[in-house]
């Protein structure tokens, strides 16, 4: 009766199962896997941000494929001032960047055909491969010299002859690193001898730490002749996913992009998904940019700075090198593993995080934690697992 696609497994693990225990027993337990921006206490949630949301035009629908042509603009005006020209006929809007996944697959892959992923990244990615009947390859990040880096012959390796896109996630998530020019030169190089389109999900770009003129910060607007989607919105921009509005950017051969942007249309026209009101205050919402990125940046460097400073050159854990984002990953003793560390941080410290395995990393033993948090309460959470290692 039911789609194969579908036959996941719906039991909770051992530490979704304890967590929920707890919270039925009363127990307060510091969530440091917490990356909604909206439970965070951020001063920038204030009420005037539904203002432009009162607009009576909202009363009025017109439809349109691609977006409403003055939030399509708005994008457009944001990537000028990143110094990337995206022509507006190559803007279409999304409900989620989930969503402008699914579009993009059912645009460029048919069923039983493969994509590539990074490993380690979001969980997500099963579940959209599944639901558009794709079959989900792996490559991998490896972590050597401090740095995190893609492994070319493990990407090499993992291209068949049905595959049909790379996804790069820049920065990654949860590593925070950023694609490097050296490693987009050689993706370029594979993509171009496998006739393989490149999707960029760019949806952390504006939180980058530090200057690296090695870094890719965006494919957009790139004048190379690969089929290229880039991923944005603003779920992570403005620290607002409650508004539900991203967009796909579309570059590539003129004569390519022609078709592709017509087949692209029809499937967006076939959905309408993107909710007015959300398109129209885009426009007024954009120049809140930089004071509400400010807010979110402020927030995380105080608590990766946090973070490191309680980590002495003589605690068994260590804090990897993170370029944007906002996540930390830790690396514990291999005294026993993720699972075992994540449950005993909640059942004694009554701290949860998420175990390195939620996000396939391929070795172990790693944690990752959430720096949105309120710094006192990073503090409190943070403390108190590190302690819980350092004292094992």
């Amino acid at each position: 009766m039911l789609a194969s696609r579908t036959n996941w497994k719906f039991t909770h693990n051992q530490l979704t199962q304890r967590l929920e225990t707890l919270k039925q027993s009363g127990v307060q337990v510091i969530d440091l896997s917490e990356s909604n921006p909206t439970h965070c206490g951020f001063d920038y949630l204030k009420s005037s941000l539904l203002t432009p949301l009162a607009d009576p035009q909202n009363i009025i629908y017109e439809p349109n494929p691609r977006g409403m042509p003055e939030a399509r603009y708005a994008i457009q005006t944001y990537y000028q001032e990143k110094k990337v020209t995206v022509p507006l006929e190559h803007i279409f809007l999304t409900a989620s960047t989930s969503e402008a996944y699914s579009l993009l697959m059912r645009l460029l892959v048919n069923p039983g055909q493969r994509i590539l992923v990074p490993r380690p990244s979001y969980p997500l990615f099963d579940f959209l491969t599944d639901l558009n009947d794709v079959i989900l390859d792996s490559y991998f990040l490896r972590y050597e010299a401090r740095e995190w880096h893609i492994d070319m012959t493990s990407l090499t390796r993992a291209i068949h002859s049905d595959t049909k896109a790379i996804i790069l996630v820049n920065p990654n998530n949860p590593t925070g690193s950023f694609l490097k020019r050296n490693e987009l030169n050689e993706i370029l190089k594979l993509a171009r001898k496998h006739s393989l389109a490149l999707i960029s999900d760019e949806v952390f770009s504006d939180y980058s730490f530090s200057e690296d003129s090695d870094r890719v910060l965006t494919l957009a607007g790139a004048t190379h002749e690969m089929i290229t989607f880039t991923l944005g919105g603003i779920s992570k921009m403005l620290g607002l996913p409650q508004m539900k509005l991203s967009w796909i950017l579309a570059g590539g051969p003129t004569e390519t992009l022609r078709f592709l942007l017509e087949r692209l249309e029809v499937i967006l026209d076939t959905y309408l998904s993107v909710n007015t009101p959300a398109q129209r205050a885009l426009v007024s919402w954009l120049p809140l940019k930089h004071s509400i990125q400010g807010e979110i940046k402020d927030r995380v460097q105080k608590n990766l700075a946090l973070l490191i400073a309680l980590l002495s050159q003589t605690h068994p854990a260590s804090c990897l090198p993170m370029e944007g984002g906002w996540y930390a990953v830790l690396r514990l003793p291999k005294i026993q593993s993720e699972e075992e560390w994540a449950l005993e941080f909640l059942e004694k410290d009554h701290v949860y995080l998420h175990p390195g395995y939620f996000f396939d990393f391929e070795e172990e033993v790693y944690i990752v934690i959430s720096l949105l948090p309120p710094c006192n309460i990073f503090k409190e959470g943070i403390s108190r697992i590190l302690t819980r290692v350092k004292n094992k």
